[in-house]
């Protein structure tokens, strides 16, 4: 056990930055700002350069995270998934996660030409755009924007969109079970008005999905969705589908 096993910070062997460090890994609540510097300057008797080097340490290491005008948080643990076919909802229930949205807007819009075709509509039909905001325990983890045809899904801003999974919602009103998507991973960054949307700094990095999904091979969904990058990760597993005696792996061609 090291010299910071206790409260108190002492002269020794171990630097007084990563007594501090370990201290502070140990009180921090995920979410919650701790003790500014000049705080821990006076709880501890250090001088500034030395808590600075400790905070500095864990904000590297992704444990720790700035914000302008509020302080210093401990970050959130990461919601992990996995990739496979199933809603936002669904994921976040599996994961022991209350899901809840915050409907932002659900009208009948002119989509981008990209959308019509994916969606496979007429030059000039409408479409509903459903723009979103996904929560795990009250916590903004994703900003969706999302099309979906017109016809046959006739008065979909009469259903409960904000109260329930929209791919439930797809499946029960109108018969459309999702059952197959191709889905396209990139980053970005937050701008302004998404990252007050999301409740995250400016710039904030982004993992952005754009899946087009179908039910019956018809085509019922283009969504693009964001999600915090420092709240959100994806696992996947990769395999070789070419190694075979025909194709031996070249000696000195790496894996």
């Amino acid at each position: 056990m090291s010299e910071a096993s206790g409260s108190t910070i002492v002269e020794g062997p171990l630097p007084k930055h990563q007594q501090l460090r370990e201290l502070l890994i140990r009180q921090v609540v995920p979410g919650q700002a701790i003790p500014s510097e000049r705080e821990l300057m006076l709880i501890y008797g250090l001088s500034r350069a030395t808590v600075r080097k400790a905070i500095d340490g864990l904000v590297a290491d992704g444990l720790l995270q700035r914000t302008q005008g509020l302080g210093t948080f401990a970050v959130r643990p990461r919601l992990e998934t996995r990739l496979h076919l199933a809603s936002f909802s669904q994921d976040m229930r599996r994961r022991g996660r209350n899901p809840s949205t915050r409907l932002v807007s659900v009208a009948l819009a002119k989509p981008p030409a990209e959308v019509v075709v994916a969606l496979g509509l007429e030059p000039g039909q409408k479409a509903w755009r459903v723009l979103r905001v996904r929560l795990a325990d009250n916590d903004p983890i994703a900003h969706e924007d999302g099309w979906y045809p017109a016809e046959p899904l006739g008065g979909l801003d009469q259903q409960d969109i904000a109260g329930g999974s929209l791919y439930e919602i797809l499946g029960t009103q109108y018969g459309l079970w999702v059952d197959h998507a191709e889905q396209t991973l990139w980053g970005e960054a937050a701008d302004g008005d998404l990252a007050r949307e999301l409740a995250a700094p400016v710039n904030t990095p982004l993992l952005v999905f754009r899946r087009i999904s179908s039910a019956g091979g018809r085509p019922i969904e283009y969504v693009v969705s964001r999600y915090r990058g420092d709240r959100y990760q994806v696992h996947m597993e990769l395999g070789r589908d070419d190694l075979s005696p025909a194709n031996p792996t070249q000696e000195g061609n790496p894996l």
